[in-house]
Formats: structure tokens, sequence, C-alpha cells
């Protein structure tokens, strides 16, 4: 082929019908994805996009090329005008050639440097996506970032077509760069072919997605944003090579965005001639044109049909194994019975297919969140754990009341109860005092009403029935959707589960859930849970719930810890009460058990006194009644009621005798009462200043007083009689 500026021209224009191919089909992909809330048009579209400028590059290029020769023919034309004689300037020696300078800057600067961005952006652009669809992995994930359009119809005829668009003009593309002058044009092919290639994945995905494969479009996505990097890859492994290379003057190098494996497919030709150069270099000699390969060459439709039937054979048989059951599918209905471990022979795929189960297999689902693994040196304690899991739910459990507590420990009806007001603190017998106490005791009923709070590791051990396969697929499917560690139909058993739990836990005391009573927690809880699925029919049957941990939540263990020594506590204090009350009681009244019955007399008399007075000989029947009880046994208050019984006629008797002496001296008053008068008073007088040293009188009549003095030395010794009351 003649290469001239028209061979360049019409380069030029191919490169510029490649741009505007690629821009559509990238701004095609893009708003699809947008608009039909696609991800995995979008994950295309990141590929194709770039691949523009690969395009820009070649216009470039060869537009520069066409500059370049339209300068060197009019070279040659000035060159023999000169020789002819017929040039203008005579003089001039030197030819310009700016546009040859331009184009080495072209392929030095401008292909180098498209490289570079084209690779940044497949790298950058592919570890964006990989980045993304990785934190949408992540369970904590508050957003879904992979979607898929609900149109796949559309979706699928679109990326089909496009794909073939693609890659019929790569092929023309790769045809026209076989030429010298258009060798630059295989980098554009295989840009073009590598679009291809991931219309056509992608539409291999959107196939699997219909046929209840939901993961193949994410993996396809994945796998687009794995070749953009593999392509960067390569593009800057050939801009390192290209450094490096050899070259001869005035040769231009190959873009090193123009890939080798890229190539190869946009000419599927190549690549059968590069395996028959192989397979000849490794014989050492020609044996492509042998009679045997050319036999194996007609014959290879043959075998691919051969191949086929026996693939189509094979589909048509399953082996059922022994705990294993299946069913035929039919365009996803259940056609046929269940079979079980025998060969179950159906239709070829995709007309029919076969779903094998295994029914025997004990699958666990954790109820709550995932238990934290415990070696078996570890001890699990209830103090508070160094590093939480935030994600763990505690669950809701009954309170128990206080109250009941209270009456529990002291006993109903007893003494302490009726005395103790509702948080064991002595009442007042005021109005204001009942009134604090009886709202007192509405708020902690209203407390007892609430939950408590435990954390809880649940296990629930299940298989599928026997004669359950049936509802087992029926109740629900076993879609897995992005980042979710269940299919539906586990998460719609743990939901059903996480109900009964929940259920049944609230109503439930805490010390009851803490410490259950060997099995009955799990027992329980199995038949429950068994129930609830039985409603539903989901063909599952509950083999065994397990509690692998219970504690109070948090911090609460070590106040729950606190809690039970202070329990312990006040029951030691409260046995010691009740033995300082038995002993008491035992010394008061001879029976530490008559002692209820005693008090209960007690009151009733008091109560009977209050009512009709202490004359009534009602109330003093009583009375003889209790003094009679309490007199019963030889204790203390026996002895009591007996000394003040003594006294009392002691004090009768001494009032008795003081009231006869008066009235035995009534008498001598009426007879002489002046003398009688002044006689008393003498003896009062005599009596009083017995035991004064110094004694005064004041008010007598002079006359009248007679004194007589003794007049004694006094003993320097102690004398005790100065001491002594003189009775006389």
């Amino acid at each position: 082929m003649r290469i001239d500026h028209f061979a360049y021209q019409q380069a030029t224009r191919v490169a510029g019908f490649g741009l505007l191919l690629q821009l559509a089909i990238g701004l095609l992909l893009l708003i699809l994805g947008q608009v039909l809330g696609d991800s995995a048009l979008g994950a295309a579209s990141l590929y194709v996009l770039p691949g523009i400028l690969v395009w820009v590059a070649l216009i470039v290029v060869f537009h520069q090329h066409k500059l370049e020769r339209v300068e060197a023919l009019e070279r040659m034309e000035i060159e023999a005008a000169r020789r002819d004689g017929r040039g203008v300037f005579e003089q001039e020696t030197v030819v310009s050639d700016a546009a040859a300078r331009r184009l080495a800057v072209v392929h030095k600067y401008l292909v180098p440097g498209v490289t570079l961005a084209v690779a940044a952006l497949w790298m950058g652009l592919g570890i964006y996506a990989l980045s993304l669809y990785a934190e949408g992995d992540r369970p904590g994930a508050d957003a879904e970032t992979f979607t898929i359009g609900k149109a796949q119809g559309w979706q699928l005829a679109i990326c089909v077509g496009l794909s073939l668009v693609s890659f019929i003009f790569s092929r023309f593309v790769a045809g026209m760069a076989k030429q010298p002058a258009w060798q630059h044009l295989r980098g554009g092919a295989g840009v073009m072919v590598g679009t291809a290639l991931v219309l056509l994945a992608l539409a291999i995905g959107i196939v699997f997605h219909v046929f209840q494969k939901p993961h193949a479009v994410e993996i396809v996505a994945n796998g687009i944003a794995w070749f953009m990097i593999l392509a960067s890859s390569e593009a800057l492994l050939n801009f390192v090579l290209n450094l490096y290379r050899p070259r001869r003057p005035g040769e231009f190098p190959r873009p090193a965005f123009d890939s080798r494996v890229l190539g190869l497919l946009a000419a599927p030709d190549n690549i059968v001639r590069s395996i028959n150069e192989a397979i000849n270099y490794q014989f050492g000699f020609d044996i492509t044109s042998s009679w045997g390969y050319q036999l194996l060459l007609r014959s290879f439709a043959a075998l691919l049909a051969l191949g086929a039937v026996v693939l189509i054979a094979l589909s048509m048989v399953v082996v059922v194994g022994p705990g294993q059951q299946a069913v035929r599918l039919r365009g996803g209905r259940i056609v046929g019975e269940v079979h079980q471990a025998t060969l179950l022979v159906k239709w070829p795929w995709p007309f029919e297919t076969a779903h094998v189960v295994e029914v025997a297999r004990l699958r666990t689902l954790e109820l709550g969140p995932r238990p934290k693994p415990i070696s078996k040196d570890d001890v699990n304690l209830w103090a508070a754990d160094p590093s939480p899991d935030t994600s763990r739910q505690p669950l809701l459990v009954a309170a128990p009341t206080y109250a009941g507590e209270r009456r529990q420990e002291l006993g109903p009806g007893s003494a302490a109860a009726e005395v103790l007001g509702p948080m064991g603190i002595p009442l007042g017998n005021d109005a204001a005092s009942r009134d604090a106490a009886a709202a007192e005791d509405a708020a902690i009923e209203g407390a007892a009403r609430q939950f408590a709070l435990v954390d809880a590791d649940v296990i629930m051990t299940y298989r599928i029935k026997e004669d359950g396969l049936l509802d087992w697929l029926l109740f629900c499917n076993d879609v897995r959707s992005r980042r979710a560690e269940l299919d539906m139909r586990e998460r719609a058993l743990r939901a059903m589960a996480m109900r009964e739990l929940s259920q049944f836990l609230s109503t439930q005391p805490l010390d009851e859930v803490l410490s259950p009573r060997g099995g009955s927690l799990g027992t329980a809880l199995r038949g429950r849970i068994q129930s609830a699925f039985d409603g539903e029919k989901t063909g599952v049957e509950v083999v065994s719930v397990m509690s692998t941990m219970l504690k109070p939540p948090g911090e609460a263990g070590e106040m729950y810890e606190a809690v039970s020594v202070e329990t312990q506590n006040a029951r030691k204090t409260l046995e010691e009460a009740r033995r300082v009350v038995d002993t008491t009681m035992a010394t008061l009244v001879g029976d530490a058990t008559q002692a209820d019955h005693i008090v209960a007399q007690i009151r009733a008399w008091q109560t009977l006194r209050n009512t009709k007075g202490e004359s009534d000989a009602e109330v003093i029947a009583g009375r003889e009644r209790l003094e009679r009880l309490l007199t019963a046994n030889p204790a203390q208050a026996a002895r009591d009621l007996t000394y003040a019984a003594a006294r009392r006629w002691a004090v009768h008797m001494d009032v008795r005798r003081a009231a006869l002496e008066v009235l035995g001296q009534a008498a001598s008053f009426r007879m002489a009462p002046e003398l009688y008068m002044q006689r008393r008073t003498m003896e009062v007088m005599g009596q009083v200043l017995a035991g004064v040293r110094t004694k005064y009188i004041l008010g007598v009549d002079p006359d009248r007083v007679q004194l007589d003095f003794n007049m004694q030395t006094p003993d320097s010794s102690l004398n005790i009689k100065d001491y002594l009351e003189r009775k006389e």
C-alpha cells in the first residue's frame, strides 16, 4: 500500500469514528446505570470512558503523520523545482521540517502521556471500585453499594448488541492495523475489543442472574475492576519497556497503550497462527501440515458435538446420596416427588434441573450476636469485657419484685413485715409517714413491672425433617443478599426463633434465667420454637437450643455479684435477728412458738380496752386470761408479774397501816387538839433536826423556849455517830 497523506487521512477518519463509538458506548452505559440503578453498567462505563483518550491520541498521531507527509511532498516538489532551475529561492539550502519535529514531539511526549493517563485512570477507578465493593461487603455498612437493575431483558439486549458492534469494529480496525502505515490502530482495536469483552461478560452475568444466580453480576463487576487493574499494569509495563527498547533511526515506537493480549483477541487468526507456530517449534518440524493434524482439524466439530451430547446425557442423571433428598425443577417449579438415596433421571439442562439438599446435616443458627470465641483455658467471668462487642444487643427478661423478695425473706404475715415499710425502713404512726410509705410501695410495684437486661449467646441446632423437604423449599428462597451472612430462609428462621426467644425471656424472672434448673430453659425454648416452625410449615426439626453464655450486660455483672454477696449478708443478718428474737421470746415467755399468739392476744385486749374502757368486765376478764397465759411458763414475764403482784400487796399494806395509825390517833386529837399538834410538831422537828449540826429556831416566843445545852469537847477522830441519822 502506498503510504501518503491520504492513507493517514483515512486512519484519522477511522480513529474519529472509533472515538465517537467509544464515547457513545461509555455515555450510554453510564446513563443507563444511573437511570436503571444498575451498578454493573456503571462499572463497565469505568473501563470504556478512559479509552476515549486512546482514540484522541490516535487522531492526533495520524493527523500529524498526514501533515508530515504533506510537508515531505512539498519538500520533494521544491527540490525537484530547484534541480530544474525553476526555484524561487535559489540560495535556500535548509528545508523547513516543522511538521516532522511536531510528529516526533507527539510520539515522544503525547503518546506516553496518554498512556500514563489511561493507566492511572484504569488503576485508580479499579481500586476505587474494589474498595467500594469491599466496603459494601462489610456487615456494618449503612447503605447498599451494589444494586442490580430491574429491566434485565433490555440490559441484556443492549450489552449483547454493543458487544457485537464493538467486536466487529475492533476486527475492522485490527485488519487495517496489518498495514505498516496504520499499525498504531492496534491500540484502538485493543481498547475496543476490551470493551466488547466487558459487555459480553456483563451479558453473561445478567443471564446467570435471570437463572437465579444473583451473585454472578457482582462477580462480573469485580472482574471488570480487576481487568482494569491488569490492563493498567500491562500499559505501565509496556511504558517501562519502551524506555529501554532499542529502535532504528526514523522508527516510531509502538504505543504503550497498545495491549499485546487484547491485540490477539482482536485478531483471532493471529492466535491460531501463533499456536501453529508454537506446535511446530515444539516438535521440531511442520506438524501442522501432517495428515493427522489436518484430520484433527476436520473432525474437531464432530468431537465438539460428541462432547456436547455426552455432557447433555450426563446432565440427565443425578446421583442422590445417603442423607440427601432431591427434587426436579422445571422453570423454577417443583415437579414430581421427592427422591432420596437413588438415581434421579430428568430432562437435560436447561429444561430441568435437580436441587439436592443435605437433609441429614445438622445446621446451627446463632440467635443474637456471634458468640465470642473462648479458649479452653479462659474463664467466663461476669466482669466487664475490656473489648466489648458494640454489635451485641441485650435481651429483656422479667425483673424480680423487691416486695416479693421481702415477703419471701421475712415471711408472709411476719411481725417484721408489718412493722417495716416496703424498703425495710421503720414506719411512723402519723398519716404523713403512712402516705409516704404507700407512695413508695406503689413506685416499687411499678418498677417491678419493668424488665431487666441480660447478655445471652443462644445457639439453635436444627435439621430438615425427613418428610419436610417440600415445606423447606416452599417456605422461603435461599437468596443471599449482599453483605448478608445468612440467606433469606435462614434469616426468616432466625427472626422467628428470636421472636420466641424474646417473648419467652420477657416472661421469666431474672434469677431463673441466670440460674436455670437443669435443662428447663433450653427445653422450653426448643418446644416454643418448634411449635412456631410447625405453624409456619418450615419443614424444620429443632434438635437443641443451647445457651453458651448468660450474664448481666456490661458492668452490671460485677454489680450483680455484689448484690448476691449483699443478699447473702442480708440473709445472715436476718437469721441472726431471728435467733435473737427466738432467744428473747424464750426468755420472756418461756416458749418462742407461743410468742406470736401472745402478741396477738395482747393487741386484741388493747383494742378491747380502748373500746370499752378499763372498768368493763370483759376487759378485766381478758386481762386475767393474759396474766394466766403469761404466767403459765416460768419465764421472765411470769417472774415480773409475780414480783409486781407482791409489790402491789406490800404497798397496799403499808398504806393501810398508815391509814389505821392515823385513825388510831384521831381520839387523841379530839381530846386535846392543841397539845396533840404541839407534840407532833416537836416530834417532827426532833426527827429532822437530829442530823443537823447547826440548829436555829425562828419565829417562836422566847418565853416558851427552853434551851438545854450539852457542852462536849469535839473528838478529833472520825465520829460516825455525827453522821448517823437519829430516829428520835
